[in-house]
């Protein structure tokens, strides 16, 4: 199926390529209205088996990519989100077909009633148009968000980091070449070309042809969206994840969650960065809690109390002063604050006190009340008990991939799935009524 821009578009074609690009989304997504379920589900199925059938090609333009951003001093949680591996690249395929096997909001009737006069009045999701999202070096973020745009009917325009760009571009040319190839919309899927960092500006500038905004990266990333932006923004993937270990926990599972929160992927923002420890269990649990952490490779910045119950029992762990900046650092890295408080009310205390939270709240206790009160009070996009915060995530939420995780609280908050990417309109249906 092909596209032509509408007349009104045609001016802005000599102003950059993310607004020429953005017009072409929009004049696709008004296409996808005809495009069935199945239509949609077959494209995102040939998505998937063309990245699985393209690993090599896929691997030999990110290896290089990988090493130069080593060359030029990346490492760390940085480095670890550019790679990308045959198990990783076999994980995104399973994800992209997990959103096609998802059941599709788009026509989905909600709220029918009929009222006294007779009319038939209800709601009915619809696609919000064409998203935008700029990213920074996290390739598969390519064809998660791509994938959960199609399946929703929303066009998408993709604005990569520099240092995965070349890795980030075949994946959008691999995507956008199966999704037209299986009869969807020619120009659904758009990748900015340009590294120019004025091409960012231009895509945010883009409010007449995209309807929302998704940043993925860091703060400086996410403030320049929120700041200069002219359509609506939904922002999250920054936060300060915390996990309370209460008075009477079972240690042994709190050692599990801690060790599983903040070691599995230290450089994914539903991390574990600050550990509260209830007094009552500090002497017994921080030593457990340092041996695993420390055969991890853990650096633990303590607070005076965690400090002294470690004192010469930390085992492999290297135990450091924490500091007052520490509490409101996202640490992306092999490093983790602990503090130790005298309750759960001090504990939650100290969450709501803390700059850049609300993303995943986890506490670990045998209190049905203690657990309750947790999930109440605690003002977090996602709260856990007995669970690790590595759980937020759109796959685990069976949500597929997700575009997101939003920290905000309008229109969607958590993993951005399906029905995040979508609104609905009022359908009435009468027989001559008249007011």
């Amino acid at each position: 199926m092909t596209t032509t821009l509408p007349p009104a578009a045609t001016s802005s074609l000599a102003e950059s390529e993310a607004v020429r690009k953005a017009a072409l989304a929009q004049a696709a997504s008004k296409h996808m209205s005809a495009i069935s379920t199945l239509e949609k589900n077959a494209a995102l199925l040939k998505i998937a088996d063309a990245l699985e059938a393209e690993t090599d090609r896929i691997l030999a333009t990110n290896g290089p990519e990988v090493e130069r951003g080593r060359e030029k001093g990346l490492t760390g949680s940085f480095l670890d989100r550019m790679v990308l591996t045959p198990e990783r690249i076999a994980g995104i395929a399973r994800d992209v077909r997990t959103v096609a096997a998802l059941p599709d909001p788009i026509g989905v009737v909600e709220d029918q009633k009929t009222l006294p006069n007779g009319l038939q009045i209800g709601k009915v999701r619809v696609p919000l148009g064409v998203i935008g999202a700029i990213f920074e070096s996290r390739p598969n973020v390519t064809v998660d968000i791509a994938a959960i745009c199609l399946k929703s009917g929303n066009g998408v325009i993709l604005r990569s980091g520099t240092d995965a760009h070349e890795t980030a571009s075949v994946l959008a040319e691999i995507v956008a070449r199966e999704a037209e190839a299986a009869g969807l919309p020619r120009g659904i899927v758009q990748f900015i070309d340009s590294t120019d960092r004025d091409e960012v500006g231009a895509l945010l500038s883009a409010e007449r042809y995209i309807d929302l905004m998704v940043p993925r990266g860091g703060a400086d990333l996410i403030r320049r969206v929120r700041d200069e932006a002219k359509m609506p923004v939904v922002a999250g993937g920054i936060g300060v994840c915390h996990t309370y270990v209460d008075e009477g926990a079972d240690l042994q599972m709190a050692v599990d969650i801690a060790v599983n929160a903040k070691t599995v992927r230290p450089s994914v923002c539903n991390a574990m960065d600050t550990l509260l420890v209830h007094s009552s269990v500090a002497e017994t649990f921080l030593p457990m809690v340092a041996q695993a952490l420390g055969e991890r490779g853990v650096t633990l910045h303590a607070d005076g109390r965690a400090a002294d119950a470690l004192a010469g029992r930390a085992g492999p762990a290297t135990v450091v002063a924490v500091q007052p900046e520490d509490w409101d650092r996202e640490w992306l890295s092999l490093d983790c604050s602990i503090r130790v408080v005298d309750s759960v009310d001090e504990a939650m205390t100290h969450i709501a006190g803390v700059d850049g939270s609300g993303h995943s709240e986890a506490i670990v206790t045998q209190s049905y009340e203690r657990s309750e009160r947790f999930l109440r009070e605690v003002d977090a996009a996602a709260v856990f008990v007995n669970a690790s915060t590595y759980f937020n995530d759109g796959g685990q939420f069976g949500l597929g991939c997700e575009v997101g995780i939003s920290t905000q609280k309008m229109h969607a908050r958590g993993p951005m799935g399906l029905r995040e990417l979508t609104s609905y309109k009022w359908i009435v249906r009468g027989n001559g009524q008249t007011r």
